[in-house]
């Protein structure tokens, strides 16, 4: 009977897991021509994808890795972009139940993305089976959707790649829009990052940084902003 219900919860998971699979094929696929057009393997790209599965620490990562020597600066950029994970691990950490630990919880926190943690968010506990279900599609859809870009980047017409190439931004709009039509203080602090963002890659002084520290920099001068500006009253 467990191994029934147990399969049952890997199921769910499964069907939960499908939407954000389909969305991971299209944004490492891009990810994939893009690390081959930087001198990159497809196995080494393969690799990257498999051991990380987070799409803007990754997009950062290989640019910083263009030029060798930057250590410091890819430990800042990675922990500037990532550290949400570790939050979003614990808060999920809460909802999962009493036979959710040990090496499963290092797994949880290895599968945890912005989309995976909301799906599970919804959940009134979140057990081992449903969880495994959750991050196996979209596991393979990142690292499929990364193998085939590199393969088939050169193969495919120019047009279709270009396309494919605007996918990673269509997935943070997708993301950051519906917030800022909730909440007023999030437009400030987006159009804050994107006046930053602007000002670093026209001025001749901030083109003279990488594309991941100067990324760092307006995710952290954004958020201190808004977080001083735009404080979040706690409940009583």
């Amino acid at each position: 009977m467990k191994i029934f219900r147990k399969k049952l919860h890997y199921i769910r998971g499964l069907k939960a897991g499908i939407p954000i699979a389909l969305g991971y094929l299209s944004v490492s696929f891009t990810f994939g021509i893009m690390a081959v057009s930087y001198g990159f393997t497809w196995w080494q790209a393969l690799l990257i994808s498999a051991f990380n599965i987070t799409s803007a620490g990754q997009f950062a990562g290989i640019g910083i890795m263009l030029t060798p020597g930057n250590y410091l600066e890819m430990v800042i950029t990675q922990i500037t972009i990532n550290i949400r994970y570790s939050f979003m691990s614990i808060s999920l950490s809460q909802k999962v139940d009493d036979k959710f630990k040990g090496v499963s919880r290092w797994i949880l926190g290895f599968g945890t993305t912005d989309e995976i943690f909301a799906v599970s968010m919804t959940e009134e506990k979140v057990c081992r089976s449903y969880y495994a279900g959750l991050i196996t599609l979209p596991f393979l859809g990142w690292t499929l959707g990364t193998l085939f870009g590199a393969i088939l980047g050169n193969v495919l017409p120019d047009r279709l790649v270009s396309a494919l190439g605007l996918a990673i931004y269509g997935m943070f709009i997708a993301i950051v829009v519906p917030e800022m039509k909730k909440i007023k203080a999030v437009v400030y602090v987006v159009a804050l990052s994107m006046a930053m963002s602007s000002f670093f890659y026209y001025c001749p002084m901030g083109q003279k940084l990488s594309s991941g520290l100067s990324m760092s920099i307006c995710a952290v001068f954004a958020a201190v902003i808004g977080a001083f500006c735009f404080p979040v009253k706690e409940e009583e």
